[in-house]
């Protein structure tokens, strides 16, 4: 499963999944360029790459903005020569635990905006660049949380939208040798903390008992009754975005999901 002379970008690589996401790729043999709002993070990243051995850029990318994107994605393909994965891991502004009868129309409408727009945005871009060169990947990361989710805000139905996104890109993009794929993956234990948890839904006490409690509540609800670890999710993108894959696209692979796919 090598991504030996691979250029891959990565979409808010800044936080924690893309953190372990970036690392796995670069030492799988590919190139990262990592991008995001917050330099520090990326530059922090990219030395810790870079250390290890890996080859890793750093740009500040707003991946809700078309001209960066669009700009930053064609100076990739300058520079490196080819587009080969793209990955969005851009942050979409959930908010949960409050019934959606009792929701501002802001609240739920935010995240369905913001998601499915910077999805298509950064897919988009690499698309364009990937048909043009006759391969590539897309990729997309979700919950699954489309099948029916309480107390969930907009979560299950951005998760629709981009779902649907995805299946139908794969087909329009399929025949030009370009693949567009996700999985399904939520409450990653390595990745929540207690800010993130109240960030999401502010019912919740900002304390790591309560980490501990709703990490609890999502191994029991899940078909294995296990969560996933960071390195599992990294490792099931780096085979999705590798050749072994190549023919995988148009759907969404269930990293221990709560719902059957």
């Amino acid at each position: 499963m090598s991504l030996q002379n691979k250029n891959a970008i990565i979409y808010g690589a800044g936080g924690a999944i893309g953190n372990g996401v970036a690392k796995e790729f670069a030492a799988r043999g590919a190139r990262v360029f990592l991008t995001g709002r917050h330099e520090p993070a990326l530059t922090k990243l990219a030395g810790e790459i870079e250390q290890s051995g890996g080859l890793a850029d750093v740009a500040v990318v707003d991946g809700l903005d078309e001209a960066a994107v669009d700009e930053h994605a064609a100076a990739v393909a300058a520079e490196a020569g080819s587009i080969d994965v793209s990955l969005n891991l851009v942050p979409r502004g959930d908010i949960q635990g409050i019934p959606l009868v009792e929701m501002s129309a802001e609240d739920y409408v935010r995240p369905i905006t913001t998601g499915i727009t910077t999805n298509f945005i950064t897919a988009r871009a690499a698309a364009r660049h990937m048909i043009a060169q006759g391969s590539g990947t897309i990729l997309a990361l979700d919950s699954g949380s489309a099948h029916g989710s309480p107390m969930m805000g907009a979560t299950g139905s951005i998760d629709a939208a981009l779902d649907t996104f995805i299946r139908n890109l794969a087909v329009e993009i399929g025949p030009h040798g370009v693949r567009a794929l996700g999985i399904w993956v939520a409450g990653i234990p390595e990745t929540l903390t207690p800010e993130k948890l109240a960030a999401v839904n502010n019912q919740l006490p900002a304390s790591p008992e309560m980490v501990q409690n709703v990490l609890g509540g999502l191994a029991e609800a899940r078909m294995t009754k296990r969560s996933p670890r960071l390195a599992e999710v990294a490792s099931t993108l780096a085979f999705l975005a590798s050749d072994d894959a190549m023919g995988i696209t148009g759907t969404f692979v269930n990293v221990t999901s709560m719902y059957p796919s």
